[in-house]
């Protein structure tokens, strides 16, 4: 990671803390305020990067993150969500899952599992929609898919 971007990344999890974030338009304005120069595309990335999600509180939209939301399991609530909301198929080739996403969201899911942690998965690799995620053990190949195509809500 650049010096820059683990820097601007750092003041947006600050201003996160401090409550001031509830839009990305936010976020932009205050990298502006501090010196910083950020496209949308940038914070949206960088957002996502930190594991900054949208959450409602006291009736109004704003950013948090993952230690600010409390006890759980974060990650693993997470990526249900994801996988729910992106994963358009999901289909086994020897040790691979391979899921198919919508365009250019692929990164969105990967990262999610990886953030997930997962015993069973070694590591995904996202293209533009599909990805792949390797699985340690060939026996468990099937049991990763059926999971991921019907993820257990809790």
């Amino acid at each position: 990671m650049s010096d820059l971007r683990a820097r601007r990344q750092k003041l947006i999890a600050d201003l996160i803390r401090s409550g001031q974030v509830t839009s990305q338009d936010d976020v932009a304005a205050l990298l502006s305020e501090q010196g910083f120069t950020a496209t949308q595309a940038t914070v949206s990335r960088d957002l996502e990067q930190i594991g900054a999600v949208k959450v409602k509180r006291g009736g109004v939209s704003c950013y948090s993150l993952p230690e600010q939301l409390g006890a759980g399991d974060w990650p693993a609530d997470r990526l249900r969500r994801v996988l729910v909301e992106w994963v358009q198929s999901v289909d086994t080739a020897g040790q691979l899952v391979v899921l198919k996403t919508p365009p250019g969201s692929a990164h969105l899911v990967a990262l999610a599992i990886d953030q997930a942690r997962l015993p069973a998965v070694v590591g995904s690799i996202a293209g533009d929609d599909t990805i792949f995620v390797a699985i340690r053990d060939m026996a468990e190949v099937h049991e990763i898919a059926a999971w991921f195509r019907n993820p257990p809500s809790e």
